[in-house]
């Protein structure tokens, strides 16, 4: 913890590898965040269609009448897309700096040893991030979805998953999976960068950061699969 508060109150915060580290790790735990809270919300939807419906609708009257209709979704998003831009920003950069590193390829270069998560964090990025966009697209803006009225959560959802759409539910379960394989890596990576692992709390962190990326992803596969089954209608 001592050095990222040293890197913290230093002006090359945005230039140096620890700092750029920090960001990533500050602005992963708020991404983890908003998913361990909307997945929490989407379970709403074995509440029934009507709860699930005012729940939607409740999320856009948050803050009345200090905030407009919609108001805190938008503060929302833009938050997340700030969250979003440096995590990846961060990413990016070490990328690039650890490839100038080490310019010249080595033939016969032993392979690194690691997780599958750890060597597929990029291309599990890369894949996570062009499902968000298509999931705006489908559940938000509803530009993909068969149900237009944004009052009508419940059947977007549903027609969303319909089995006739088995195309978007296999891209949901690969992002899915993807991104637990990213949550697994990523918060391990991120208490180690914060300081708050040792060799002490290890594997206390290690089981934390395993949990912590199966029950999201338990809990976003679940809502698709009762769809397919009929549990949800």
């Amino acid at each position: 913890m001592a050095v990222a508060n040293q890197t913290l109150s230093r002006p090359g915060l945005f230039r140096s590898s620890v700092g750029l580290k920090v960001i990533m790790a500050i602005s992963g735990a708020a991404l983890v965040l908003f998913l361990l809270a909307h997945m929490i919300g989407n379970l709403k939807i074995f509440f029934g269609a009507e709860a699930f419906d005012h729940y939607a609708h409740w999320l856009r009257e948050i803050g009345e009448p200090l905030l407009p209709y919609s108001g805190f979704l938008w503060i929302q998003r833009v938050g997340l897309l700030v969250a979003l831009g440096l995590h990846i920003w961060s990413a990016a950069v070490l990328t690039i700096r650890a490839r100038k590193a080490r310019p010249v390829k080595y033939a016969h270069r032993k392979p690194v040893q690691g997780s599958y998560a750890a060597r597929t964090m990029r291309w599990g990025g890369v894949i996570v991030f062009f499902f968000v966009v298509y999931h705006i697209l489908d559940l938000t803006t509803r530009t993909f979805n068969p149900v237009a009225d944004p009052a009508q959560a419940n059947a977007a959802v549903v027609q969303g998953f319909a089995p006739e759409r088995w195309y978007v539910t296999a891209f949901y379960v690969l992002a899915v999976v993807t991104l637990g394989f990213h949550l697994r890596h990523g918060i391990w990576s991120g208490l180690q960068t914060l300081g708050v692992s040792n060799a002490r709390r290890e594997r206390v962190l290690k089981g934390t950061a395993f949990a912590v990326a199966f029950v999201t992803c338990a809990g976003f596969l679940v809502v698709p699969f009762a769809v397919l089954t009929g549990l949800v209608k």
